[in-house]
């Protein structure tokens, strides 16, 4: 097991705790974050384009002339996708962009996608994260102790001081344990984990 030393509020270290390399030193494979984040992407689509066909173009239903004898083409509607104002062929119709991966590799996405943090001295253990009140100017000082300027902070439980006090600070985000998916870690430049979230990832991904 790889060892990572515990920081506080001070940037000074004040402990060392030991990492599952089942959960931090798995090997990385692009190919499998790359699908995984397609797939995020793709449920995140709103798919709501939408197009009239000629049975939705408003319209009258009367045959514009006659058949035969005005030396044109024949004409039945006026909501004929040939026509200016008409109808639409194989236009767009809102759908789901969405796609499933199996729950398995899903789980090896987020252990790779952490691993790939730490190989990169990018990841970060705090023995505590809490803050009395909500005020931005405290949180922007701690990470500038910290001296992390874009990071993904993972809370064990709900902090709405945190949580309010960040997110009006662009390049950070705070969520809990069970909100840390593969895109939002890729997305920064590092991860903080406070202490007590280590084990309940542990037990996400390794139980």
């Amino acid at each position: 097991m790889a060892l990572a030393g515990i920081l506080n509020l001070n940037n000074e270290k004040v402990g060392e705790v030991e990492l599952n390399d089942a959960l931090f030193g798995v090997e990385v494979k692009p190919y499998v974050l790359h699908d995984i984040v397609r797939m995020q992407l793709a449920k995140r689509r709103a798919g709501n384009a939408c197009t009239k066909t000629r049975a939705e173009v408003r319209g009258s239903g009367a045959k514009p002339w006659r058949q035969k004898g005005t030396g044109r083409a024949r004409a039945g509607s006026r909501q004929s996708p040939v026509w200016r104002g008409g109808g639409t062929v194989f236009g767009p119709k809102p759908r789901s962009y969405s796609f499933k991966l199996p729950k398995k590799v899903r789980r090896l996405g987020l252990k790779m996608a952490l691993s790939a943090r730490f190989a990169e001295e990018r990841l970060l253990v705090l023995d505590n994260l809490q803050m009395d009140e909500i005020k931005t100017k405290n949180f922007v000082s701690i990470m500038n102790t910290l001296k992390v300027d874009n990071a993904l902070i993972v809370i064990p439980e709900q902090n709405e001081n945190l949580e309010k006090s960040s997110r009006n600070v662009g390049g950070y985000k705070v969520m809990t344990t069970a909100g840390v998916n593969v895109y939002d870690v890729l997305l920064h430049k590092n991860v903080i984990l406070v202490q007590p979230t280590i084990g309940q990832l542990e037990e996400r991904l390794l139980s």
